[in-house]
């Protein structure tokens, strides 16, 4: 388990700071909560601690923390950063590079989602599917797991709403294999299905015949007795003028010779997707419209089990104190307006009674 304190960094001109806060539930059992507060609106954040750099490689890896959205949010992050080790905290900003990103982000009426971002090969790769947060304004524990099978888990309120496979819920499954040639094409790969074989049927115009050139006409022939002289007609032997071949079936026909895709032995050979070798700081960078945010209870671990009971501990123990204070909250404010009301309906009934009492006394 990760244990830390914050450190405050301020980019000035562009960036407010977290406020520590305290916060009380309806259980006289339970003490006070403290947690981080944003406090301007319309400001950028940034804060960060540094903890011992670790590597999760062969290990789960569990990123948990709480948030509540007081201010009921309408646009702004609720997401926080793992980073390594090198980062610079004195100008923590939106470029510096991070391993993760996770939680919710709210704008508007489209955006109402968890991120899960992962950076690999010098790239971030966002969850191809839709995780909606919470968007009301009680407080939300958000776990995720990542586990060295290369499945996860998307946890709210110790709820799975989303989980699978890494390579398929982020688009890298392709990453797995290489279009290597596992065979070398054949020399002689006939790619013809059939060949073209000389047919025993000719066709019908097969027996050519022409004239004899070399025939003479006889000295003896009489044109007005014998008629015109024609040359004899001999037939070519040889000849084979359009003869139709027969398709015969091509016993080397292989079809279309396609490598083989096989196993990419350097895939991810030194860290597997979402491994990082020196894990040193969690932060929290994000830009809020209408401030309030409280983040509590961030537990960095590589043990489920601690992380489902410390979740329990913590915001199981306060989540329904929390509804039961917003319920009598909820009745107190209409109380209050109620009184007001009657109050201004007194005070209009008064008015209206000093008026006609001033009238009456004129006359």
């Amino acid at each position: 388990m990760l244990s830390t304190s914050f450190q405050f960094w301020v980019r000035e001109g562009s960036s407010s700071i977290f406020h520590p806060v305290t916060y009380r539930s309806l259980s006289s059992s339970l003490k006070c909560q403290e947690g981080l507060q944003t406090t301007e609106n319309a400001k950028f954040y940034a804060i960060s601690s540094r903890f011992k750099p670790f590597s999760n490689k062969g290990k789960t890896l569990v990123i948990q923390y709480t948030v509540k959205h007081e201010q009921k949010m309408d646009c702004g992050g609720g997401y926080i950063k793992i980073f390594s080790s090198d980062l610079d905290q004195k100008n923590l900003n939106g470029k510096s590079q991070y391993y993760i990103m996770f939680g919710p982000d709210i704008c508007g009426f489209d955006i109402k989602k968890v991120h899960v971002i992962l950076f690999y090969k010098n790239q971030y790769h966002s969850n191809k599917k839709s995780i909606r947060c919470k968007v009301d304004g009680f407080t939300h524990l958000y776990t995720l797991t990542l586990r060295s099978d290369l499945t996860y888990e998307v946890k709210i309120d110790a709820d799975i709403i989303e989980s699978g496979n890494i390579e398929e819920d982020w688009n890298l499954g392709g990453l797995r294999k290489l279009e290597k040639s596992a065979l070398k094409m054949p020399k002689k790969l006939d790619k013809l299905s059939q060949n073209d074989q000389s047919s025993d049927i000719p066709s019908q115009d097969w027996n050519k015949h022409f004239l004899d050139a070399s025939a003479n006409k006889p000295s003896e022939w009489n044109s007005e007795l014998d008629g015109e002289w024609q040359p004899s007609v001999i037939q070519k032997p040889n000849y084979k003028d359009r003869l139709k071949s027969m398709k015969m079936d091509n016993l080397d026909y292989k079809d279309i010779w396609l490598h083989q895709k096989i196993e990419n032995p350097g895939y991810l050979q030194e860290f597997e997707l979402a491994e990082y070798e020196n894990i040193g700081v969690i932060g929290l960078e994000l830009w809020q419209v209408r401030s309030g945010t409280i983040f509590d209870n961030f537990l960095i671990t590589d043990d489920e089990n601690y992380a489902a009971d410390f979740g329990q501990k913590t915001w199981g123990r306060t989540k329904d104190p929390e509804k039961e204070m917003d319920m009598i909250q909820a009745k107190e404010e209409i109380k209050k307006a109620r009184e007001e009301e009657e109050q201004l309906i007194r005070e209009s009934i008064k008015e209206k009674y000093l008026q006609t009492q001033h009238v009456k006394d004129e006359l």
